[in-house]
């Protein structure tokens, strides 16, 4: 909340530089549009972005949690059933018993 507050500061400031910028007597629009990029939105976005990294990040540590949850209940389910890997039983000859 705080971030933004400071965006919205910092792109005020540069607006009105820029529209200072354009209605100088020897200002250009041209020269206001440079000015309110680099130092506006070049900055802000840089900012933004870096702030947002550790948010992006605890998103995706939140999804591999998920996806690896829902990947042990998917296996806690089939385990539960007899067979249920569909694979043919590692040993395929019947053990050898002596007769009593």
């Amino acid at each position: 909340m705080f971030v933004h507050l400071i965006v919205i500061g910092w792109l005020y400031v540069v607006v009105m530089m820029a529209v200072a910028e354009a209605t100088a007597s020897n200002g250009t629009v041209l020269g206001a549009i440079i000015t309110f990029l680099l130092y506006g939105l070049a900055p802000v976005a840089l900012v933004v972005y870096l702030l947002g990294a550790p948010g992006r990040r605890r998103a995706v540590k939140e999804r591999e949690l998920a996806a690896q949850e829902a990947a042990r209940r998917a296996a806690a389910e089939k385990s539960g059933l007899p067979d249920a890997g569909g694979e043919p039983p590692t040993d395929t000859v019947a053990p050898v018993r002596k007769e009593p």
